[in-house]
């Protein structure tokens, strides 16, 4: 069994490695990044198994599929939450969180083993990969949202919200019609109930909804600056760290 390991961290790349010798699998290649991985697979025979880590130097590991139909299997290795990680186990061999612990290495061999011998054949579902990443289907997120104003209540529906933003110890949240509210609760708090294909946290200061984006421009140290439709008090940056991910997210 020959084995492909796609990892951007060189040192966790060669521990996986040996971890891999020890159980006796062949590695013939280690590949950091995306570009290299799709001329690889371009002009290369395609290994038996993958070991895939997801967020590389230069994007997501998911772009390699869009240019490259990868005749091998799959396992993770990802850093991702706890739900995105049960979520993989129903599109490939399996996952492993880093650092990669030797007796769930040696589980996810077997498995592609037992697999491999049996007749289904094992696919990676790439836009699955995609929804699963934004966290378990059967998750309600919240609708609507209760504002004290004075000492009224306001309901403001998710739809009705461009974004969301933190400042001076407050989170606040701005309604379509351009008006600012401050809310009783956090930016972490709030990530939990968004609908994670609406919103995104670009940064640690805002949530943005796509619905309400009006331009995305380049920005400097390799960012992007989104432009909402009414809120304009603020830049909203959207983090290097977080870019690649961001562009994911818009597809």
């Amino acid at each position: 069994m020959e084995t492909v390991i796609i990892e951007d961290e060189k040192p966790a790349a060669r521990r996986l490695g040996r971890l891999l010798a020890k159980l006796d699998v062949t590695v013939p290649k280690m590949l950091h990044s995306v570009e290299e991985s799709i001329q690889w697979f371009k002009n290369n025979e395609h290994p038996d198994l993958i070991f895939l880590d997801i967020q590389l130097s230069d994007g997501l590991s998911f772009e390699i599929f869009d240019q490259v139909l990868v005749q091998s299997a799959v396992i993770f290795t990802t850093a991702y939450d706890e739900y995105a990680l049960q979520a993989f186990k129903l599109n490939s061999i399996d996952y492993l969180l880093k650092p990669i612990d030797e007796e769930e290495l040696e589980s996810a061999l077997r498995k592609y083993k037992e697999l491999r011998s049996s007749p289904t054949q094992v696919t990676v579902d790439l836009q699955e990969i995609k929804k699963l990443i934004a966290g378990p289907k059967e998750k309600d997120y919240k609708k609507r949202f209760t504002i004290r104003v004075g000492q009224h209540l306001r309901i403001i529906n998710a739809d009705e919200i461009e974004c969301f933003y933190s400042e001076n110890k407050g989170t606040y949240v701005v309604t379509a019609d351009g008006r600012n509210y401050l809310m009783d609760t956090t930016l972490e708090n709030l990530e939990s109930d968004l609908e994670p294909t609406v919103f995104f946290r670009v940064s640690r200061k805002f949530f943005v909804n796509i619905n309400f984006i009006k331009d995305i421009v380049s920005y400097t140290n390799s960012r992007l600056q989104i432009k909402l439709n009414r809120f304009n008090d603020q830049d909203i940056i959207v983090s290097r760290e977080r870019v690649q991910e961001f562009k994911f997210w818009l597809q």
